[in-house]
């Protein structure tokens, strides 16, 4: 697969990655090799980061959009995550506000689509 695929399924950023890791393919079972024993570059990015956009937004606790609408386009380290979350800027709290929001109105749609799926089956079947 490409270095981008199994960066991806690592959940690294691929430009910290080393060079022979970008260069070439990576099979799965080197994938699977990396996820039961990763390497020590492997542990310390997972760690110190980079880390790609999505890890930064669910450490932030915000979505992608709220990255990219208050100027955040670039991979973050952990120490920058942490400072960001010690700071806590206006815009960020406000992001997490909304995004507790929306997490709490998918569980309800989920919940209300799931209470019409079992009043349609207990219509359909009425004696089990």
């Amino acid at each position: 697969m490409k270095p981008a695929t199994a960066a991806k399924k690592l959940d690294v950023y691929l430009p910290a990655t080393p060079a022979e890791f970008r260069e070439g393919s990576i099979t799965r079972a080197e994938l699977a090799a990396l996820q039961a024993d990763p390497p020590e570059w492997l542990k310390t990015l997972r760690a110190e980061g980079p880390h790609p956009k999505n890890l930064v937004a669910a450490k932030l606790g915000v979505s992608n959009s709220a990255l990219v609408r208050n100027g955040i386009t670039e991979a973050l380290t952990t120490a920058q995550i942490n400072d960001l979350l010690a700071e806590m800027p206006e815009w960020l709290a406000a992001e997490r506000a909304t995004q507790v929001e929306v997490r709490r109105e998918e569980r309800r749609v989920k919940s209300l689509h799931e209470d019409r799926r079992r009043d349609r089956e207990e219509a359909e079947n009425p004696e089990a």
